[in-house]
C-alpha cells in the first residue's frame, strides 16, 4: 500500500534551514530518518519544500481561478516535506511517521494511479 507522510514545521524550523548557526542541527535531524527510509527500500519518493513565504495559492472565485502569494491557510505549522512510501498497512507507515524529527506528521493512505 503507497502511503504519503507529511511534515509539518513551525516558522522556526523553516528559519533554521537557512541560519548558518542552526542549520548543521537541523539537518543532524533528518539525516538519520531520510537514511533509514531509504535504506529500508520503502520510498518511492520524498522532498523537502521551499519556506511558505514563496508559495502561491491558487483558488477558485466565482469561477476564475486567482493566485494568492504565500500559503493560505493561517497555521503556524507549514508543510514542510513529503515521502511516498510502500508499506504493508497503516501501522507501517505509522511507525515511519513517529520515527520522523517533527511533531506534526499527517498520513494519508494514496489512491491506485489512474491508468
Amino acid at each position: 500500500m503507497s502511503y504519503t507522510l507529511m511534515f509539518y514545521e513551525s516558522q522556526e524550523d523553516f528559519a533554521a534551514r537557512m541560519d548558518p548557526a542552526r542549520q548543521q542541527e537541523y539537518l543532524a535531524g533528518w539525516t538519520h530518518y531520510v537514511h533509514a527510509l531509504r535504506q529500508s527500500g520503502i520510498v518511492v519518493f520524498g522532498s523537502g519544500l521551499h519556506a511558505p513565504e514563496t508559495a502561491a495559492t491558487m483558488k477558485r472565485r466565482g469561477g476564475e481561478m486567482a493566485v494568492q502569494d504565500g500559503p493560505f491557510p493561517e497555521t503556524k505549522e507549514q508543510l514542510g516535506g513529503i515521502f511516498v512510501i510502500d508499506v504493508p498497512d497503516l501501522d507501517t507507515a505509522l511507525e515511519w511517521a513517529a520515527r520522523g524529527p517533527v511533531d506534526t506528521v499527517e498520513v494519508r493512505q494514496n489512491l491506485p494511479a489512474l491508468k
